[in-house]
Formats: C-alpha cells, structure tokens, sequence
C-alpha cells in the first residue's frame, strides 16, 4: 500500500538519537555508581553482580532501542519527545524480530564513529532510511502525518471481494469507517488494532451478501474492501 508520510528529516532523528544516548549515559552513570557502593561489600556474589552489571550495559545500548520500540508501538523515549514514530512502508506495526533486527544494524551504522555509516547512507536516499530501515523495510515519520494519513492505492491484497460488492450494502459512511481505521491503525497497539478491525467487519458483514466467502485477516479484508469500493464506485445510496 502506498500512503502520503511525512518522513523524518535527518535532523529530527539525530535529535531523537542524542535524547536517547543521554538517558543511556545517564542510567550507565548512576549503575556504575551503585556498583562502585555495593561491588565491595558483595563478597562471594562479586562476580555474579559484575557479570549482571555486564549484561545490564549490554541491554542498555543493545537492547535499549529495540525493546522500547516493541514495548511502545514504534517509539523510543527520544522519538516520543520529537514526535516521530517507526512503521512499516506500508503502514504497519513493525514486528518483534523487524524492531530487534533493525536495531542490532546499529552496530554496522556506528562503524567508525558516531553512526558515520548510518549518516552516509540516510544522506544518500530519498527516505533518510539507514541501514536498519533498508534491513526491514521501515520507515520513520512524523506522528502528524500518521494522523492524516490516506490510503492512495493497494498493490497487492490478500483477499478479491470483486464478486460480493456489486450487491452489498455498504454506504459511504462505512467506507468512512473503514478508510479513518486504517488511516489510524500505524498509531494504535497490536491488540487494540486487531480488535478494532475485528468490531469494524462485523459490523460490516450483515451489509455483505450472505453467501460471501472472505478468506483473510479482518484487517486485510477491510484493505480489499476498501480498494475495491473507491475502484468500482459499489455503494449503496
């Protein structure tokens, strides 16, 4: 699906980048503060709190992006403060593994210094995407485009309704429904997405002939309904 984004400019995204690492070198400070307080006084268990201090630093520049990302739909508290959010091309949430596997390339981007590849390679695409994004297919863009965003077109759909909407129900207002849905759904939490699809089709289907057979996710059907309704002009008066 092609959408109108607004794409994050590189500034707004090293702004977010220096939130972050400042909340990260702040918690580094204070953890090395308690274990220089309590590394003494720990006895047997010094290895075992060396060893949790290691992994802990490990999680928080590793692991730090990723699990807010998963944890907050998108955002880390960087991008939250500059209001920007990660999402699919298309649209959509990231999944668990694209969050985690976008972020250990940061690994890559920061070769030599301070995300030099990373910067290089947003500079010389259209979409300011470094190379976690290109892994991915993710994009970051403003919190104020998701809140206009329109469908333009679909270019693949999972399921054909050609055949029910010439005698369905559907009205302009339900075309309405469904379109500030999925104009939504980048900003809403997984299971809120799934359920709020979920609500919107069955209010739908009694609209549909009783003999159709959609095959598909809730929200994949509301997509190819969608398309095929602005395609066709099917609705009822």
């Amino acid at each position: 699906m092609s959408l109108r984004l607004e794409v994050a400019g590189i500034g707004t995204r090293f702004l977010a980048l220096a939130v972050d690492t400042m909340i990260q070198v702040f918690v580094l400070l204070l953890a090395m503060l308690i274990l220089g307080t309590t590394v003494s006084l720990a006895g047997e268990s010094r290895n075992w709190l060396l060893a949790a201090y290691g992994v802990g630093v490990f999680l928080l520049f590793y692991g730090y992006y990723a699990i807010f990302e998963i944890l907050w739909n998108g955002q880390t508290p960087g991008k939250r403060y500059v209001g920007i959010r990660v999402i699919k091309d298309s649209g959509r949430p990231l999944s668990a593994g694209e969050h985690i596997g976008r972020n250990l390339m940061r690994t890559v981007d920061q070769i030599p210094v301070f995300y030099a590849v990373g910067i290089t390679v947003a500079l010389i695409n259209s979409q300011n995407k470094r190379l976690g994004d290109l892994l991915v297919g993710s994009i970051l863009v403003r919190e104020t485009s998701l809140d206009n965003l329109k469908p333009l077109s679909y270019e693949k759909r999972e399921v054909s309704t050609d055949a029910i909407l010439s005698s369905s129900e559907l009205t302009a207002e339900d075309l309405t429904l469904i379109e500030t849905f999925l104009a939504r759904r980048a900003s809403l939490d997984g299971p809120v997405r799934r359920t709020t699809a979920s609500q919107i089709l069955a209010r739908l289907r009694p609209k549909l002939p009783p003999d159709h057979n959609l095959i598909g996710t809730d929200e994949a059907i509301l997509e190819s309904l969608s398309y095929q309704i602005r395609s066709s002009g099917h609705l009822h008066r």
